[in-house]
């Protein structure tokens, strides 16, 4: 198995995010009126907590787009687009609950801040696999 590298998935996580902004900036430009908001434009609640409505709805809404796309179809557009899949660590296909694992721990991958822990993980493992893909039991691969 060839094990896809820090660079092949940053990549496919700009793409990513390339789409799902493709989706975000029209709706926020039909609900707020706005084509990109402003800090002051969103409701805070305590420190980091978001209580914008829209806010929340577009954070599950980028957690649903990889859990079904790893999940249901091995990789996002991202992923698909430079050739890479999320498969168990034998290769198979992974579950629903594998990729809700994997991407529920981007919050630690993300700690302190920038992804540091992923990305030191990425570089010092063997598999390039970052925390989430060692607890759900999955890894990054090329097709």
């Amino acid at each position: 198995m060839h094990y896809a590298g820090l660079q092949s998935r940053f990549w496919a996580l700009v793409i990513d995010f390339a789409a799902l902004s493709a989706v975000f900036f029209p709706v926020t430009r039909i609900v707020k009126g706005v084509w990109l908001m402003q800090p002051t434009d969103h409701l805070w609640g305590y420190g980091w907590i978001v209580t914008d409505p829209l806010c929340l709805i577009f954070l599950l809404a980028i957690f649903v787009y990889f859990v079904i796309g790893e999940g249901m179809f091995g990789a996002t557009i991202g992923k698909r687009v430079l050739g890479l899949r999320v498969t168990r660590e034998d290769g198979m296909a992974i579950s629903l609950g594998q990729a809700v694992v994997r991407n529920l721990l981007r919050l630690v991958d993300g700690l302190p801040a920038l992804n540091i822990v992923g990305v030191v993980l990425i570089m010092r493992s063997p598999e390039r696999a970052r925390f989430g893909d060692r607890v759900a039991g999955t890894r990054v691969v090329r097709r």
